[in-house]
């Protein structure tokens, strides 16, 4: 089985589900409140187990409750949390996520644990029998070791940097690695600072679908018409089914198929997990 090393977030999520947001010193009701594991790369390692893909997990999280819980769900689901750092000064960052009915998200964090993690708790023989390293929001200076890292031992490297990539000093860690997933705000951010013309862009549009930049050429899927109940984590599903199809050896555009399947399937359900299985996958996209 392909082994796939994803570091950077783990978080406890509190997912809020309204009619609609509140206007400035307005209130809503809440529809239904519920809890559990979240963050990015821990969303995009669930994932991956869940596409028979081996899944190591490199994150961080405080010495509470939370942090063994959300360790446990996806040590439960096939997920290898051993370099799970656990953190004695920080709790285990909180998300509050507001999702209105339209399927539309707002996030909340509270500051915690979930950076707290070095490159060097990655043991270098997690590396030495990897195909694959995706990290994702964290440290711009441990994002940039674990690329060069990942370089010695010919591991080729995905980032996804999210929302907060104009303001992290990012740029070593992403001419570091060979793709890089971006959303279209980001896409137009990072395209303006940073010589991207020997990385891989995976650029995804939403509803639209999305694309793969390389070498001047372009390859697009449109993507799946779906009606979105959530899209907490549609994007970490999207990675995750990516990185799936091309450890198996699958071409761009067949990648993108799967990517897209997969994120849609994320949206249709309510939190930042969902269970992605081939069968489904397949099932969804016609096959």
């Amino acid at each position: 089985m392909a082994r796939v090393v994803c570091a950077g977030h783990l978080n406890w999520d509190v997912t809020l589900r309204v009619p609609t947001l509140p206007d400035p010193d307005g209130e809503v009701s809440i529809d239904n409140r519920r809890s559990g594991g979240g963050g990015s790369a821990a969303n995009v390692a669930n994932g991956l187990s869940d596409l028979d893909i081996v899944a190591v997990l490199l994150g961080s999280v405080g010495a509470d409750e939370k942090g063994q819980t959300a360790r446990e769900e996806l040590a439960d689901n096939g997920v290898d949390v051993r370099h799970v750092v656990e953190s004695e000064s920080h709790e285990t960052t909180t998300k509050y996520i507001v999702v209105e009915r339209s399927g539309e998200v707002m996030v909340l964090g509270c500051p915690g644990a979930n950076e707290a993690f070095e490159a060097s708790d990655l043991p270098a023989s997690e590396l030495a029998h990897a195909d694959h390293l995706h990290m994702t929001s964290q440290r711009p200076e441990t994002a940039t070791r674990l690329a060069e890292r990942a370089r010695k031992h010919d591991v080729p490297v995905s980032f996804d940097p999210g929302r907060r990539i104009d303001d992290r000093g990012y740029g070593p860690a992403v001419t570091a690695v060979e793709y890089l997933f971006l959303n279209d705000r980001e896409a137009a951010l990072a395209l303006d600072a940073f010589d991207l013309s020997d990385q891989t862009l995976v650029l995804k549009h939403g509803p639209e679908g999305a694309e793969v930049r390389r070498d001047g050429e372009r390859i697009a899927h449109p993507g799946y018409p779906i009606d979105a109940v959530d899209t907490t984590g549609a994007g970490d599903a999207f990675a995750a089914g990516f990185i799936a199809a091309i450890v198996d050896g699958a071409d761009d555009q067949r990648a993108l198929a799967v990517a897209n399947a997969c994120g849609a399937l994320a949206s249709k359900s309510p939190g930042a997990r969902t269970t992605l299985t081939w069968e489904t996958v397949r099932a969804f996209i016609g096959e």
